[in-house]
């Protein structure tokens, strides 16, 4: 058995690309490839196993503040995102192909500034009630430092403004005693880790791992300028065809796309992950976690967990708007794949970058607890019959602007060992 344990001072530190030149087109074809012929390989060899556990003692866990192995083990810290000063994204490429285009006007209009206001300060009271309640569980909470997004700053490849440090599920995923911080693939949000900094290094100084991935140009090459997006049915098209806004240029990927189940990780090829960043993801955390990648019948795919969020052990919510392509797996594997109801949220409410479907991004605070809209009383139901407790708590306004309430955290330590929930 690998014995995993925090080692105090360590950090892996960020791998760099080594292909360059004429050798990236076929480089590229090929991570692509055996990217999927390992995923495929692996769902032919899933067989039902009780999961495997890794010795990691008391002792180990407590010298790191940082541990956390899946997604629904019992939450003990956790990291929730700020709406204040909360901006809107200027309107380029990446941001009109992962909107609505009923939105597009809004950011076209507002690009750049603030938020509605009005909305925006329901926002920031409903994060805040959200704290008081994840504290009130018993859960220790830790918040992004207040950033100033209005400024412009300007890279050697692109100008922009900020955005926000709202959604820290986006930037940060804790692997183990690891926080890997991904490198996005928004121009807005090039300089968020820097809400996040503080925490990084207090996390490091006490012993974590802490890995930057490597950090995109973000040049003009790493997006598709003719990207031919006008209607639901053109992202429909392109989807099915394997098309994106985000190019195989450099590496990007967002920590949304990322799910954890374990020993097993599983991610999607999106808006704002390509092939090459999930390759060096499967680089850097080989050989003691397996990333798989899946897909969705997806319009337009940006983060995993509004469309696939496993909740338990052999317990995932599927949305049945968006099938999964390898659905066959967690069922080969005894899994419990649950379809959850329409989301009740009505037609009016402005969700400027996000669907409905925020209704099934919950966060787990252990395997009886779920954190869920208060609003949403056919989806509290739905886990009741499962028997696990709704948290209820009312987030609409927060929800506007990109998140449910896995979005809004980023968790930093869970109490338990790292498993395996499949078998190869």
């Amino acid at each position: 058995m690998l014995r995993v344990r925090c080692l105090r001072g360590g950090s892996r530190g960020a791998e760099a690309a080594h292909l360059i030149g004429t050798m990236v087109g076929r480089a590229v074809t090929g991570w692509v490839q055996r990217a999927f012929r390992s995923t495929a390989s692996s769902a032919a060899a899933v067989q039902p196993a009780a999961a495997e556990e890794d010795t990691v003692s008391d002792s180990d866990r407590l010298e790191c503040p940082v541990c956390a192995y899946n997604e629904w083990d019992p939450l003990e810290e956790v990291i929730v995102g700020r709406a204040e000063n909360a901006r809107v994204p200027p309107f380029t490429v990446e941001v009109k192909a992962n909107t609505y285009e009923k939105y597009w006007p809004f950011y076209q209009k507002y690009g750049g500034q603030t938020f509605p206001e009005e909305h925006l300060k329901k926002a920031v009271a409903e994060i805040e009630e959200m704290c008081n309640i994840l504290r009130l569980e018993g859960v220790t909470v830790r918040r992004p430092e207040p950033i100033d997004w209005s400024f412009q700053y300007t890279t050697p490849d692109f100008t922009s403004t900020g955005m926000y440090a709202a959604m820290p599920r986006d930037i940060l995923l804790v692997v183990g005693n690891e926080i890997i911080e991904a490198p996005m693939a928004w121009r807005s949000r090039f300089f968020e880790y820097r809400a996040y900094r503080p925490l990084m290094k207090e996390y490091f100084q006490k012993g974590a791992k802490w890995t930057t991935a490597p950090k995109p140009t973000m040049a003009d090459e790493l997006y598709d300028q003719d990207y031919p997006i006008r209607t639901v049915e053109d992202r429909h098209k392109l989807a099915a065809q394997g098309k994106f806004v985000t190019t195989e240029h450099e590496p990007c990927f967002d920590a949304a796309d990322f799910i954890r189940a374990g020993r097993d990780i599983f991610v999607q090829r999106s808006q704002v992950t390509n092939f090459m960043g999930i390759e060096w993801m499967q680089r850097h955390l080989a050989p003691t976690y397996k990333v798989h990648i899946i897909s969705f019948t997806d319009p337009n795919p940006m983060h995993i967990d509004a469309t696939f969020n496993i909740i338990g052990p052999g317990l995932v919510l599927s949305n049945p708007d968006r099938p999964c392509h390898q659905i066959k797996m967690f069922e080969k594997a005894g899994w419990n794949v649950v379809k959850p109801p329409t989301p009740l949220i009505p037609d009016d409410h402005p969700l400027w970058m996000s669907s409905k479907w925020l209704s099934m991004n919950v966060l787990m605070l252990d395997e009886k607890r779920v954190m869920v809209d208060a609003n949403e009383t056919s989806i509290q139901k739905m886990f009741e019959r499962l028997g696990i407790a709704p948290i209820k708590v009312n987030i609409r306004h927060a929800n506007s602007l990109g998140g449910g309430f896995h979005c809004w955290t980023a968790d930093v330590r869970r109490r338990g060992t790292l498993q395996s929930y499949f078998s190869y």
